[in-house]
């Protein structure tokens, strides 16, 4: 695996997430749902407003994946609904850089912290289109809890599937 870190978000890096979202969800998620519905999703969720409430928050994270020093990915978690529940939010890789091992490092890091706070599991929300990713969650351990589907507004849904890791305590 290359010499990958896992950085606490800044300001400094808002840009930076900022752009790595914007190539990543639009080489990913289009053609599984409209272009349209990527640029509205990625309007309202890379704002310096979003992404500050992460910067020293006691209760959710986002950390800039970086490959000997160049940011590949990101990832974002929070505590809740419950305290004994952690919620992954974001897990980004650019396209180059998957099959390496990185986004194994990033669920393992999540999981980690996730004990470190007391927490029971993990649960997370994956378009149902996503084959590639429910494949890799579910060899990680995760199970289908739910079908869900989400009003984000503008006429945009999103159709998911809850899905869940329980955790034991040494991983």
């Amino acid at each position: 695996m290359p010499d990958a870190c896992l950085d606490p978000l800044t300001e400094a890096d808002f840009a930076t997430v900022a752009r790595l979202g914007e190539t990543i969800w639009r080489a990913h998620y289009i053609g599984m749902i409209t272009a349209e519905q990527v640029e509205y999703m990625l309007k309202g969720r890379y704002t310096p407003e979003k992404l500050r409430a992460y910067v020293g928050a006691p209760d959710r994270w986002l950390k800039l994946l970086r490959v000997d020093g160049r940011p590949v990915g990101y990832c974002s978690y929070s505590i809740g609904p419950t305290p004994k529940e952690m919620k992954l939010e974001q897990l980004y890789l650019l396209a180059e850089m998957k099959g390496q091992g990185l986004g194994g490092l990033m669920l393992r890091h999540i999981e980690d912290d996730a004990r470190a706070h007391g927490c029971a599991s993990i649960w997370l929300t994956v378009n149902k289109g996503n084959e590639g990713s429910i494949g890799i969650y579910k060899k990680s351990g995760y199970t289908l809890r739910e079908e869900a589907v989400f009003d984000i507004g503008n006429g945009f849904v999103m159709d998911d599937y809850v899905m869940e890791k329980r955790l034991n305590e040494q991983g």
